[in-house]
């Protein structure tokens, strides 16, 4: 199982919550693993993406030390390892994690000090965030990246994140233009809760990846240029359904978009606030859409092909899925 578009600050579970408060003496708000739960996942009745995101608030209270970070990021290495994951990227914006006088550069330090210890094969994206008062800090990730950027076993990637319809894909050419610069790959979040022309500009900017991109459907010409140029869409069912990307799941295109021939990946988003796992994530579809057990070996190939990881892991991957890997 490979899972290319996981959040840390939405991967943070009730288990993993009490243990970062343990290590860093902080008291929790709430008593019982049932509080904690209900501040940790989204609750019934949620309408949008920016209802969705009102959920980050306590785990990112639990993300603002080193030992917090570096913890985290192993914690969440271990339960995704436990759950049969061979391949793991996490992504996380390093400016959200500055609250008690951390540098950016001193979070990206942590969460690396923390992929060390975990035996998962995992690597790190840094998220630019979508706001109107945060240029400088997003050029400083850009220029954080670049600095820690490798090809394995580390940063790998950049990522757009936050509030796409309130702050437009279209508003960040600069500083894709800076990381396309650096030779930065990078992947946008993009079709989710804007639309079509959202992922059309995240594309001519240069995104080798789209995350979610699930309203390319309103646009058949883009689905056909997507599908064309190998583009993988990060696609995130429960997510989607709980954030109203699609508001009839019904009529959720995943169906068209691999008989288009479009590189889909199924993925988690945040596993925490979601109450999903990949292994859920793959069940729905195969229940919901009837993806055979080809398809979902297919969806896999696609994931280990769009990895932000060496060509040689790359190969590793695509060799156990090939030869009859079922986790």
């Amino acid at each position: 199982m490979i899972d290319l578009h996981c959040h840390l600050d939405g991967s943070i579970t009730v288990d993993i919550a009490k243990k970062l408060a343990e290590v860093q003496n902080i008291t929790l708000p709430a008593s019982t693993d049932k509080g904690l739960a209900k501040m940790l996942s989204v609750p019934e009745g949620c309408s949008s993406l920016n209802d969705f995101l009102n959920c980050f608030g306590l785990p990112l209270r639990l993300l603002q030390t080193r030992k917090g970070i570096s913890e985290a990021v192993r914690l969440v290495q271990e339960n995704c390892l436990s759950q049969g994951l061979a391949y793991l990227e996490i992504r996380f914006a390093p400016q959200l994690h500055c609250v008690q006088a951390l540098s950016q550069e001193e979070v990206i330090e942590a969460a690396l000090e923390g992929l060390s210890k975990s035996t998962l094969h995992t690597n790190l994206i840094l998220c630019l965030m979508r706001s109107d008062h945060n240029e400088q800090e997003n050029l400083e990730t850009i220029r954080l990246a670049k600095k820690f950027l490798c090809k394995d076993g580390g940063v790998v990637a950049l990522d757009l994140a936050g509030a796409e319809a309130l702050f437009k894909t279209s508003y960040f050419e600069k500083e894709f233009a800076l990381a396309k610069e650096y030779g930065i790959p990078f992947t946008i979040h993009a079709g989710e809760a804007d639309g079509a022309e959202s992922v059309k500009k995240a594309i001519e900017f240069g995104a080798a990846r789209i995350g979610h991109g699930v309203r390319i459907f309103e646009d058949a010409e883009l689905m056909g240029f997507v599908a064309e140029k190998g583009i993988a869409l990060e696609m995130c069912p429960s997510s989607n359904r709980i954030t109203k990307a699609c508001e009839d799941m019904s009529s959720y295109p995943i169906r068209d978009f691999i008989l288009r021939g479009i590189k889909v990946t199924i993925n988690t988003d945040d596993m925490a606030i979601c109450r999903t796992t990949l292994a859920d994530e793959f069940e729905y579809i195969e229940k919901m859409y009837s993806i055979t057990g080809q398809e979902k070996k297919n969806l896999l190939l696609n994931a280990a092909e769009a990895a932000f990881c060496s060509d040689e892991y790359k190969s590793e991957l695509k060799e156990k899925i090939e030869y009859g890997w079922k986790n």
